[in-house]
C-alpha cells in the first residue's frame, strides 16, 4: 500500500437515495442495486464531457467509522463546469492524501476481501471520501484489478 496526493476532480453520475451501511450486509445490496441501475440505464454513455472511460464508486458522508451509515454514488469523472444532465448528480472529491490499496481477482469477491482487509488494517483512515476506480483492468470478471483509493489523515 502506498500514500499518493491526489489532485480533486469532478464526477458525474447517481447517488444512492439516503445512506447504506455495511450491517448485515446492507451496503452489498444497496450498492450492487444502483450497479444495475447505473449498467442497464447506460448512464456512463449519457454523462456529458467524461474524461476517459473509467468509473468511479465513491463512499462518502460518513457518520463515523466503516461500521456507521455513509453515502454511496457511482459516475465518471467530468471536465469542470459540465451541466449535469437531468436525473443525474455531481460529486466533488477533494484533493488529499489517499492510500491505494489494489482489488485483485474474481469479481465482486476480490472487492468484498480487499475491503475486509482495510476494516482490519490500522491504515489511518479520513472518513472523507473513499473511491474504487473501474477501468479497462476491471472489466475481465475472472481475473479483475481495481484501484481502492482511501482518504487518510
Amino acid at each position: 500500500m502506498e500514500t499518493q496526493q491526489k489532485k480533486g476532480f469532478v464526477l458525474i453520475g447517481i447517488r444512492h437515495p439516503g445512506k447504506t451501511t455495511n450491517e448485515n450486509g446492507q451496503s452489498g445490496i444497496d450498492c450492487g442495486n444502483l450497479w444495475q441501475k447505473f449498467e442497464k440505464e447506460g448512464y456512463a454513455a449519457r454523462i456529458p464531457a467524461r474524461v476517459g472511460d473509467e468509473v468511479y464508486a465513491v463512499y462518502f458522508d460518513y457518520e463515523g467509522d466503516h461500521t456507521q451509515p455513509f453515502a454511496y454514488f457511482i459516475g465518471c469523472k467530468v471536465r469542470s463546469g459540465v451541466d449535469v444532465p437531468e436525473g443525474m448528480a455531481k460529486l466533488e472529491v477533494p484533493a488529499g492524501d489517499y492510500t491505494l490499496v489494489r482489488a485483485k481477482g474474481k469479481m465482486p469477491d476480490c472487492m468484498v476481501n480487499a475491503w475486509k482487509e482495510v476494516w482490519e488494517s490500522d491504515i489511518p483512515r479520513a472518513y472523507g471520501m473513499d473511491f474504487e476506480v473501474y477501468g479497462e483492468k476491471s472489466r475481465d470478471w475472472s481475473n479483475a484489478k481495481v484501484a481502492i483509493y482511501l482518504s487518510v489523515r
